[in-house]
């Protein structure tokens, strides 16, 4: 049982870091599954099967499938990607080009 505990908290930190690096949202969202269901297996190596079970019915099941709903039906493109890359680059045309004629 103690292996299985750290081997699904290795795979939910790791599963956990591909949410935040990856750039693309459906694969955020299936690292983000993927990482709920090894909380959950951290829970039922513990001895809190009820516990694991919430966690897979309630969020792994129910509000996942209604992110990945919601990414499906806004449908962004590349386009979309693109602007959001030139937005948050640092440099000129990037990152803060409006700041200071926002604040005088």
């Amino acid at each position: 049982m103690e292996f299985a505990f750290y081997l699904s908290g290795l795979v939910a930190v790791l599963a956990t870091l591909g949410v935040i690096i990856s750039p693309n949202p459906v694969h955020a969202l299936l690292y983000l599954i993927v990482s709920l269901i090894a909380v959950a297996m951290v829970f039922f190596s513990l001895g809190a099967p009820f516990a694991g079970a919430l966690e897979i019915i309630v969020y792994a099941g129910a509000i996942m499938v209604l992110f990945v709903f919601v990414v499906m039906m806004l449908n962004l493109g590349e386009a979309a990607v693109e602007q959001e890359k030139a937005w948050l680059s640092p440099g000129p045309g990037g990152g803060r080009r409006c700041w200071p004629r926002c604040c005088w």
